[in-house]
């Protein structure tokens, strides 16, 4: 039983976001903290972001369609993998930082007005998401409120990653592998919206 709560609730987000952070560091100090290390570190970020976005987006939508120990334990923990992938989404935007601050020509080359504006949206997005993902907070805006909030802002972080990953596809076709789960994600989403015109059912 105490090894079982080292692996729900807060305790699986410290576990995740130490562990995130110490491998963080670690890539960064294989390449001396210089520049291609941090740029490992955003490839690395983008990806665990990634995994956690879509198990917490998912949570619900896979316990309706399997319903068994394991994708009920993805839906009793889906606040603690949502904020475990703000905590990625933190690290990779303070090594984005980094890469901007030790290399502003090669941040400029690989930016653009437009990843300035989605990326903004999507941050503000995450930020909000965070901020409601605790009880106090869900009951301040109300139920409605964070259904809505969750769901607009859950959709766009997909449809952000999809453009994220989508667009490294021409030069590099493996990154198509990226969007497996997020079509997946999508995919059960709608699956699990069916049955819900015959009796109610929270896909959140």
């Amino acid at each position: 039983m105490t090894h079982q709560k080292w692996f729900e609730g807060w305790r699986l987000f410290a576990l995740l976001a130490l562990t995130l952070l110490g491998l963080s560091i670690w890539i960064a100090g294989m390449r001396g903290f210089e520049v291609e290390g941090v740029r490992m570190v955003i490839r690395f970020t983008a990806r665990t972001s990634l995994v956690l976005f879509c198990l917490a987006f998912a949570a619900a939508a896979m316990v309706l369609v399997w319903p068994n120990a394991g994708t009920r334990w993805l839906r009793r923990n889906r606040r603690y993998l949502g904020v475990s992938f703000a905590a990625s989404h933190a690290i990779h935007a303070a090594a984005i930082l980094a890469f901007a601050v030790m290399d502003p020509e090669a941040y400029a080359a690989a930016t653009s007005l437009a990843s300035y504006i989605f990326g903004g949206i999507g941050y503000a997005f995450i930020i909000a998401l965070t901020a409601t993902s605790f009880d106090r907070t869900a009951v301040a805006i109300g139920v409605r409120a964070w259904r809505r909030l969750h769901l607009i802002g859950g959709y766009y972080l997909l449809f952000q990653f999809m453009v994220s990953f989508g667009k490294r596809i021409p030069d590099m076709p493996l990154y198509a592998l990226f969007l497996v789960p997020l079509i997946a994600v999508f995919a059960l989403r709608m699956i699990a919206m069916v049955p819900r015109a015959r009796a109610p059912a929270r896909v959140g």
